[in-house]
């Protein structure tokens, strides 16, 4: 499961892996906590809500490139994740992780990911906490009916990079510890970014930093986890998961 801010988000930062993973037969889920009606790229929409309705369906589109089972756009306001009560973003999250059960969790960290954003630091901090808090009976235990239980994911990953963005403030990003060679899916990466035509003057930005060896993998910090480490840095985010009886 990914969890992100905004549509583009999923295949920007995670959209080789989700796409890897889906190919090896893992069921996939991206929840995407806005519907990007801020973007500063408007794809020729007049008003918020239009942009919303149109990258709501760019998102679609995207997930269905990178076959991601359950895709998720949630309705917070974009460009103002860090004034939700956070309790709340957390409550709904813990949901629908209970809900997909996911084994792993790839979100951003809190620096922002590599453009720093707010929202995306903001996204890395309430999946952080659902990550912890789907597991503990205590927590949101209106939610534990009809049949749903806590559920502990086992391992929380968080984006990063081993270089700044060029013309985005410098970040501190969060120790490597895990490469991903998504060498094979590179491509679907980037055909479903393009999906979301609207963002289509930021493509030559990815396409410019996938150029290099970037372009075959992708980075990742452990947060947390409940497995065994075997070593770093790994190159299988599912090393050592222990499959649910």
């Amino acid at each position: 499961m990914s969890i992100t801010a905004h549509p583009d988000d999923e295949s920007a930062n995670f959209g080789g892996s989700l796409s890897l993973y889906a190919a090896r037969g893992m069921e996939t889920s991206a929840v995407c906590l806005t519907p990007g009606q801020a973007a500063s790229h408007r794809g020729g929409a007049k008003t918020d809500q239009e942009l919303a309705v149109m990258r709501r369906k760019e998102f679609a589109s995207a997930c269905e490139i990178l076959k991601i089972r359950k895709p998720v756009v949630l309705d917070y306001p974009d460009g103002r994740l860090h004034r939700q009560d956070t309790y709340h973003v957390v409550c709904e999250l813990s949901q629908l992780i209970r809900e997909f059960r996911p084994q792993v969790i790839v979100t951003f960290g809190p620096e922002g990911g590599v453009t720093g954003h707010t929202d995306h630091s903001m996204a890395s901090i309430f999946a952080t906490l659902a990550f912890h808090w789907a597991g503990r009976a205590n927590r949101y235990p209106d939610q534990l009916t009809n049949g749903l239980t806590v559920h502990q994911a086992q391992k929380l990953y968080y984006t990063t990079s081993d270089s700044s963005l060029p013309g985005y403030p410098v970040v501190v990003p969060p120790p490597l510890t895990a490469i991903i060679d998504i060498s094979a899916h590179a491509s679907i990466k980037l055909e479903a970014f393009r999906a979301h035509t609207s963002q289509g003057a930021l493509i030559p930005n990815l396409e410019k930093y996938m150029g290099t060896t970037r372009q075959k993998q992708e980075l990742y910090h452990l947060a947390a986890t409940t497995v065994p480490l075997s070593g770093s840095p790994e190159t299988d985010l599912f090393a050592g998961i222990i499959e649910e009886k």
